[in-house]
């Protein structure tokens, strides 16, 4: 009887244990195998977020159908404790197994919004976006001029957000002072400027920062990006220019992007002032000679009158030969290329065209010609308003 009894024990023992593997690895395969999600959705983990609050969350959205697996789970694996704060992306199908490692992996938010704070010439300007998960793509929500306007209480509830991601974008052609004013007025940045950063050693493009990022640590990581953009270019600057330091090359990629707003037209518009350069011709470039009244301190507004054309200033080209004295704006990367490297064509004319671009002359006839028909045009345009 005894044995009867051992041996009966002994098989329900093996049968428990069978069936506590076969438990188990039914729940390693729910764990593992493709979720319930038929499209891609933003998942955000609280700051102190626990495992039973997160596993609400994903039942919630529809990410997970088991929040009991999708918990024990997560806990024999040590992630309990792991989730990380911010918004993240959750794909179609994700499986239990893989939200937990998207959700605990930290580093930054894949979801969620974005706030670009752009300094234009003309403007400042705060877009913010949110991320569409169905189309992985940013779409824009607001935007506004915070000197001008007033602040959508959007904006100042998404600011609050300690996971917004933040932007600062400049645009090719600011002067040093625009960008100044402009890092003043964004209320997400610390502390002072000392110092006014030298014309054209700043470089424009976005840069990703923290809140509460300091001003002046952001100016150097500007300034160091347009010194290794200089320094990459003018290694690779096409031989025979009339230009002899990285310091004159950024002089004369300031004019050019002053000059014009293309950039596929901007190694022929280097052309022109390369070939006046090289031919001792002055390059009477109307931008320099407004940076001469302006600074760099805000645009002129109007056209510039005769007597500004005349006036000796370091920065009048019509005047003076050669490069002006300092960059007259901040150039991009597309504008320091065409000054090391400019096309190679005989023009030493152009002039507006009316569409935006320019016509190019080699002779001064040619040039009177293109002047006439922009003339013409402009007439037009006047008639009509």
């Amino acid at each position: 009887m005894f044995r009867s009894i051992a041996s009966n024990a002994l098989t329900l023992f093996i049968f428990g244990l069978v069936g506590l593997a076969v438990g188990l690895a039914w729940v390693r395969d729910q764990y593992v195998s493709q979720g319930p999600l038929e499209n891609p959705i933003c998942v955000r983990v609280e700051k102190g977020m626990r495992l039973a609050a997160v596993s609400e969350t994903l039942l919630a959205q529809g990410a997970i159908t088991h929040g009991p697996i999708f918990r024990l789970s997560a806990d024999y694996e040590g992630k309990a404790q792991e989730f990380k704060f911010g918004s993240y992306l959750v794909p179609a199908g994700a499986s239990m197994g893989q939200i937990s490692d998207i959700l605990t992996q930290g580093g930054q938010s894949t979801c969620g919004r974005d706030v670009n704070y752009r300094i234009s010439v003309n403007a400042v300007q705060i877009v913010m976006r949110e991320l569409n998960p169905l189309t992985n793509r940013y779409e824009e929500i607001l935007s506004f001029d915070p000197v001008t306007e007033v602040v959508p209480a959007a904006y100042l509830e998404a600011a609050a957000e300690s996971d917004l991601r933040w932007r600062v974008t400049l645009a090719e052609g600011v002067t040093s002072w625009q960008v100044v004013e402009g890092l003043k007025r964004a209320d997400f940045l610390e502390g002072p400027i000392e110092a006014m950063p030298a014309e054209g050693s700043l470089a424009p493009e976005s840069y990703e920062l923290e809140r509460a990022t300091t001003r002046i640590n952001l100016i150097e990581k500007m300034q160091k990006r347009q010194s290794d953009i200089l320094g990459e270019l003018w290694a690779e600057r096409a031989a025979d220019l009339p230009i002899n330091s990285p310091q004159e090359a950024l002089v004369l990629a300031s004019l050019i992007e002053k000059e014009t707003g293309l950039a596929d037209e901007r190694g022929k518009v280097a052309s022109v002032f390369v070939n006046r350069l090289q031919q001792g011709m002055k390059l009477q470039t109307d931008p320099a000679v407004i940076y001469g009244l302006t600074q760099g301190m805000g645009i002129l507004g109007r056209g510039l009158r005769q007597s500004e054309l005349e006036r000796d200033t370091p920065y009048n080209t019509y005047v003076n030969a050669g490069l002006p004295p300092t960059p007259i704006a901040n150039p991009g990367r597309v504008s320091i290329s065409a000054a090391l490297n400019p096309d190679q064509t005989p023009y030493i004319f152009f002039v507006a065209d009316g569409s935006g671009g320019h016509a190019f002359g080699v002779t001064l006839s040619e040039h009177n010609a293109n002047v006439a028909t922009w003339r013409k045009l402009e007439a037009q345009k006047a008639a009509k308003n």
